[in-house]
């Protein structure tokens, strides 16, 4: 009997994994996907047209195609959002995993910093700290990534607290392994699918508080298209021109489901209860 792969046994990730790089290519082919339209190009005579066979999601205040402005705006959205995923997942592991091994003053030091850190609500001091910096999207991602990192720390440490404690890894420290054999052998292996599950499940929450950043006014700047940055254009004239907030919410709210069932689905594969 034949034994399925590993696509067919997993169903509902495999699902899920089509729709975010279905999302992906279309941020990557956004000229194409959009038609060739300009999203920075705008034509006042056209302002606040409402969805037709022409723009199919209207147009805004500036006369730009709306449906132009959505695609395009993936690019910027996911860009950040990845990005700001991998910065905490780095510098996070990193430092969870040093905290972890070596233990002592290195382990107080971080972890009283990352105390302080979550001492503050998480939105708040990220807009603290793009409000010192400045806005843009690039401060919004260090803003968001000042914030996040202690997550990943706290959860390397915990991890690498548990499998120093194992009989192998005294077995090694016993026959003369070195520092970094230790940490490259035994202590990340074993910690990073639990630190990929936990990035996978965080991309949607990412996202969503980059489009917060942009929306409050902290992360893109005109004319740029992101999501958040358009919903924060569109509330002027939510009553005059919905689907200026409709569209880029629908944008958002679609990306952050498809990469939370994602990274759920991954979650379910690669637990590490489950084995």
């Amino acid at each position: 009997m034949k034994k399925k792969n590993f696509f067919a046994q997993n169903k509902q990730f495999t699902f899920f994994l089509i729709l975010a790089v279905l999302i992906i290519l279309v941020a990557i082919f956004a000229p194409i996907v959009s038609g060739g339209v300009d999203p920075l190009k705008g034509d006042l005579n056209d302002a606040l047209l409402a969805p037709s066979k022409t723009h199919i999601f209207g147009t805004d205040k500036m006369g730009r195609d709306v449906f132009a402005r959505v695609i395009y705006g993936s690019r910027s959205s996911l860009t950040a959002t990845f990005g700001v995923v991998a910065l905490i997942f780095f510098i996070g592991t990193i430092l969870g995993v040093i905290s972890g091994y070596f233990g002592g003053i290195i382990d107080s030091i971080i972890m009283r910093i990352a105390d302080m850190m979550l001492s503050f609500p998480g939105l708040v001091l990220a807009l603290a700290v793009a409000g010192i910096m400045g806005a843009s999207i690039k401060n919004a991602i260090v803003a968001v990534v000042v914030v996040n990192w202690t997550k990943y720390a706290r959860l390397g440490r915990s991890l690498v607290l548990k499998i120093r404690n194992r009989d192998y890894v005294a077995a090694a420290v016993v026959t003369g392994s070195k520092t970094p054999h230790m940490i490259f052998k035994y202590m990340l292996p074993n910690a990073l699918p639990t630190l990929i599950i936990t990035a996978a499940t965080d991309i949607g929450g990412m996202m969503l508080e980059l489009a917060s950043m942009s929306f409050l006014g902290f992360g893109a700047k005109p004319p740029a298209p992101e999501w958040g940055y358009m919903l924060n254009e569109g509330r002027a004239c939510i009553q005059s021109a919905p689907w200026l907030m409709i569209f880029p919410g629908l944008a958002i709210f679609i990306v952050v489901v498809v990469f939370n069932m994602l990274g759920d689905s991954l979650r379910d594969i690669l637990d590490p209860k489950d084995e």
